[in-house]
């Protein structure tokens, strides 16, 4: 004889709910559909919350039908109700929904970035490095030979201050000295703001 879910006034939706859950589990497709208009509005209202997006919303909640239907045998009465249990599993559905498409966001975004080449005007770039290094060579050159010694050993050649000490065999203080008032003259020809 099959089981019958009264809805009359004397059972609450939520024993409703578990009497019919555990009807799913034994493969009663009515028990289903009886669910289903049960309980889809509250699914879809908690998947919607935490998507926004309506079209997305419906495929999560169609998910989560899916998987009661699958896995209805699973559900315990003893770890607590079937609403429960079925928003729980609409809460994880729509949680791993949005952590997926953060991460698919993500990658595109990496791969957009990786990708990208900007528009590069090697003409333009050519002649501003050409006009740049013209001035930086006229004002080393208003530098005293001193100074244009230290910081061409320094910067364009790459040695420590101690190497550039050594290669002009002066003190290592005198480089520095050297160094600093050759970079702060070479600022004022520049016109660099310090």
């Amino acid at each position: 004889m099959l089981d019958v879910v009264p809805h009359d006034n004397e059972v609450s939706p939520a024993s409703r709910q578990q009497a019919l859950l555990e009807r799913v589990a034994t493969g009663d497709k009515a028990a289903f559909s009886d669910l289903y208009d049960e309980i889809a509005p509250r699914v879809f209202g908690l998947v919607r919350r935490l998507l926004i997006d309506h079209s997305q919303s419906e495929e999560v909640t169609q998910e989560v039908f899916l998987e009661i239907w699958q896995t209805a045998t699973r559900f315990d009465p003893n770890k607590g109700g079937a609403t429960t249990w079925i928003l729980t599993m609409a809460h994880r559905r729509a949680v791993d929904r949005v952590r997926a498409s953060q991460s698919s966001r993500d990658r595109d975004l990496k791969v957009g970035i990786r990708d990208f080449s900007a528009d590069y005007d090697h003409v333009t770039e050519s002649v501003e490095v050409s006009v740049e290094h013209e001035r930086v060579e006229k004002a080393m050159s208003r530098l005293t030979e001193l100074q244009r010694q230290a910081i061409q050993l320094s910067y364009y050649g790459g040695y420590s201050n101690s190497e550039v000490a050594s290669i002009l065999s002066v003190p290592i203080g005198t480089v520095k000295t050297r160094i600093r008032d050759g970079m702060i003259r070479l600022r004022d020809e520049l016109g660099v703001a310090s």
